[in-house]
């Protein structure tokens, strides 16, 4: 991958070894594991029940001959086609707290990419306790106020993303700009972690 020649071979490693999990193929979880991908992660376990929409085209890294497609397997296809070589496990289900567990075990991180407040909220209890680096989002909808997304600390493993107050609703749409930038910040927050470059 191109990426890899800004790298030593000593981060390529880093990034290469470790398994990323992603909770969640929408908006965030579809844009963090593109980014993942192309900063050089090179396996990746996806979990997801849905299927693509002609709603999602405007946030989400899919494209509208998937629409009708599992989330899972059309994400696989489009990160296939970034590096055919990457290893990307994908679960075609919704998680609860004992799959979550299971599902995401050999994960050196996982990214909590869920719309819905319980889903990140048990995402959360469940792997908070377990001593895994877990990168949450908060925060997200709307336009404009780009500044206010940020990156912070909420205990020893655990990095929240977004303004902590915008969510979606009458008043504040969920649209590619901010939560693109949210998914970005994710992957870099992530990548950051990997290379032991997260104080």
């Amino acid at each position: 991958m191109a990426a890899n020649i800004y790298l030593s071979s000593e981060e390529r490693e880093m990034l290469e070894s470790a398994r990323i999990g992603i909770a969640g193929a929408g908006g965030l979880g579809s844009n963090c594991a593109m980014h993942l991908v192309r900063a050089g992660v090179k396996h990746l376990t996806v979990v997801d029940f849905d299927v693509v929409n002609e709603s999602n085209l405007n946030r989400q890294f899919f494209f509208r001959d998937q629409i009708g497609m599992k989330k899972v397997e059309a994400l696989k296809t489009n990160l296939l086609r970034i590096e055919p070589d990457a290893d990307i496990r994908i679960v075609d289900a919704k998680l609860d707290v004992s799959s979550t567990r299971e599902v995401f075990a050999d994960c050196s991180v996982v990214v909590e990419a869920f719309d819905a407040v319980d889903a990140k909220a048990m995402i959360v209890g469940t792997l908070v306790g377990t001593g895994k680096k877990l990168v949450t989002a908060s925060g997200l909808a709307g336009w404009g106020r780009s500044n206010a997304i940020r990156l912070r600390r909420m205990g020893a493993n655990v990095i929240a993303i977004g303004d902590g107050e915008t969510a979606v609703g009458a008043d504040a749409a969920p649209v590619s700009p901010r939560v693109g930038i949210a998914a970005a910040m994710e992957a870099n927050a992530v990548v950051a972690l990997l290379l032991g470059k997260e104080t």
